[in-house]
């Protein structure tokens, strides 16, 4: 593990059984507080450097890849797409339902965005249930999605969700630490 994972890592603390039993949940203020620009390095570096020339709008997910994304687009100076749950964007929206983990849920998206390149921007990648809507919203709104650029993935629990998945940090790499 090389010194900024191993930062990023001391900075993230586990939660056993949140939302609910048999869920853990990675808490990441932490990392708003005291990592940021190690947390927008991370990401930038596990994001290829035709990919980050190629894109457009990175498309930010509710609610902490809204975060993330804007690090991104902030930093590279790209635009920002945001990703809603149902009815928290103004019409007229494109939407798809999904469901996740814990549950079902619906995703929008304005409907009056001209075509881009996209790369999709969120937190945890768990089962690809978020990440496989967002995509097909995209491609619903004929974005090109070059990717996911995905904080924290969770490969045990996903399997090949049918796009490039860019990660900063997978928990198989974990360092060992006490969970809450």
């Amino acid at each position: 593990m090389n010194n900024l994972s191993a930062t990023l890592w001391s900075q993230i603390r586990t939660v056993q059984n949140f939302p609910k039993p048999g869920i853990s949940f990675y808490d990441l203020t932490p990392l708003f507080m005291n990592s940021i620009e190690a947390l927008t390095d991370a990401l930038i570096a596990s994001i290829p450097a035709e990919q980050l020339e190629a894109v457009d709008s990175f498309i930010a997910v509710e609610a902490r890849g809204f975060v993330l994304a804007t690090l991104l687009a902030q930093r590279t100076g790209k635009a920002l797409i945001l990703v809603r749950k149902a009815g928290k964007l103004p019409p007229p929206v494109v939407g798809v339902g999904y469901s996740l983990e814990y549950g079902l849920d619906r995703l929008e998206m304005s409907a009056e965005l001209s075509s881009q390149k996209v790369i999709i921007v969120d937190d945890v990648l768990a089962t690809g249930g978020t990440l496989k809507a967002v995509k097909q919203l995209a491609e619903k709104c004929n974005h090109e999605v070059l990717g996911a650029s995905i904080f924290l993935d969770l490969p045990d629990l996903h399997g090949d969700l049918g796009l490039n998945i860019w990660s900063s940090l997978n928990n198989q790499q974990q360092p060992a630490q006490d969970v809450a």
